[in-house]
């Protein structure tokens, strides 16, 4: 239905000297969009305050509609070219005018739930990189073909936006901060099992994937809803939080495209909370969550956790496990030399885990799950609230190399999930008694007993001494060629 208007709205984007990436087309695609559903939301409501006898107050002013300035229509329904604005008019009506009123959002928002408070974070921070406003009528008009109405419109257009979203996540390095592969997820969400009534947590939610999907997972498993679950599901069942500015407005969207109408979602930096002052009402059921590998924190944010280390993913998972009710569930995918590492930030931290949680299974997931992020991950799944007894560990081999063109899929982990259930033994799973872990190491890095590959990488030192030996080997062949000449 909607396909065709997605694909114009990239050739024009393709042609505009401002938008060069998958991010920019997502980027300019997401705010549009996200106007164009705001006149739907108001529309809705001024119908909904009709039926009931009530005067409705608009979000937002007569002159910044999406019906005033984006698509005026005449009599006939169809767009008034006259009262339409184009070119340098249109590009400077929404730099200079929409983008500003926009941001003053924030200071009218009563609260961080509300739509306002959406709209004065999402404007404070993107800006408008359409510099042709001739290219930027075209693209008004594909959006204006787009309807959020009805749930089958709302689900395609969520399945466009997704593939969206997983382009850039294909793009390269910094498009996979943002994408979590689907089918990853869809194997996490089961096995913690969420249930309606919980509340599920997303510290670093980038594109809110884990989010969606535990909404489409919950539907699922409860078809026969009351309004009140309905109600719960919509209003007090999923939370995240987006330092990212572009990651922030995708997560948005993408939740309200899949039939969240205002999501929780929090614009902040989650590592600047000091776990100290964390308390039990802020603690949630379920944590799900992909935080960034390799980013790197400032000295001050570090003083915000007792295990202080420079390594992002780590202290996210403090603050994962501490946001965790006692009995709280966690599926966390986290770099697998986690489970190896030496140091004392990554012992300690191991200790933590294993003592203050059940770490009941070990996802090990093979390379080139992640596109262009060039390590290899665990998927961590865990109880709070008391020590880990036994580990079972399952090791993910697709068969074949991942890629860009041979992506995880759904039935690549079919098998894990169903396994997952019982713990049960097989040639790529096993489990460890938690007396047999080392007390000094806390070191989980285990050798599959059927033979598979080991759990960890190699250290630092047999990489040295091996490209050491290759580069002698190299030199030797080299210096015999040379004496072929």
């Amino acid at each position: 239905m909607f396909e065709q208007a997605f694909k114009n709205i990239d050739d024009v984007l393709r042609k505009e000297a401002g938008c060069t990436t998958e991010l920019d087309y997502t980027e300019q695609t997401s705010w549009l969009l996200f106007l164009k559903y705001l006149d739907g939301l108001d529309q809705d409501r001024v119908d909904e305050a009709a039926l009931d006898g009530k005067k409705y107050t608009y979000i937002i002013d007569k002159p910044y509609r999406w019906e005033t300035w984006a698509a005026p229509k005449g009599k006939d329904g169809k767009l008034d070219h006259n009262a339409a604005l184009t070119g340098d008019d249109l590009r400077d009506f929404v730099n200079q005018k929409l983008f500003p009123y926009l941001n003053g959002f924030k200071q009218k928002a009563s609260a961080s739930n509300t739509i306002e408070y959406k709209i004065g974070e999402i404007f404070g921070e993107i800006k408008n990189k359409i510099q042709s406003g001739y290219n930027l009528r075209e693209i008004i008009d594909h959006i204006d073909e787009l309807r959020f109405r009805s749930q089958t419109e709302k689900h395609e257009l969520s399945h466009l936006y997704e593939a969206k979203i997983k382009n850039m996540g294909n793009a390269g390095r910094n498009g996979g901060e943002y994408y979590t592969p689907r089918p990853l997820i869809r194997a996490i969400v089961p096995v913690v099992q969420p249930r309606i009534g919980e509340r599920i947590y997303d510290g670093a939610c980038g594109s809110a994937g884990f989010l969606c999907e535990s909404f489409d997972y919950l539907k699922k498993a409860n078809p026969h809803r009351t309004t009140s679950q309905d109600k719960t599901l919509q209003e007090r069942t999923f939370y995240g939080k987006e330092k990212k500015s572009l990651a922030y407005v995708i997560a948005i969207m993408n939740m309200i495209l899949h039939g969240i109408d205002a999501p929780n979602i929090l614009h902040t930096n989650t590592l600047t909370e000091n776990l100290a002052d964390i308390q039990d009402k802020d603690r949630f059921d379920v944590v799900l969550a992909n935080p960034p590998f390799g980013g790197k924190e400032r000295k001050e944010v570090q003083q915000n956790f007792p295990i202080r280390t420079g390594e992002t993913a780590f202290l996210f998972l403090q603050h994962f496990i501490k946001m965790l009710k006692a009995g709280g569930r966690g599926g966390v995918v986290i770099k697998n030399t986690f489970l190896s590492n030496t140091d004392n930030a990554s012992v300690s931290l191991r200790k933590l885990l294993l003592e203050s949680c059940n770490l009941h299974t070990v996802l090990d997931c093979p390379g080139g799950t992640f596109q262009g992020a060039g390590v290899k991950t665990v998927v961590l799944f865990f109880e709070k609230g008391a020590p880990t007894r036994k580990i079972w560990f399952y090791q993910l081999d697709p068969g074949r190399n991942l890629g860009k063109t041979n992506p995880l899929n759904d039935d690549d982990l079919a098998e894990f999930v169903k396994l997952q259930m019982t713990f049960a033994d097989s040639p790529k799973s096993w489990s460890v008694d938690a007396k047999s872990i080392d007390q000094a190491s806390f070191d989980l890095s285990v050798k599959n007993p059927s033979g598979g590959e080991e759990v960890t990488h190699r250290s630092p030192q047999e990489i040295m001494d091996e490209i050491a030996a290759l580069d002698a080997e190299s030199a030797e062949v080299l210096a015999h060629i040379r004496g072929l000449l």
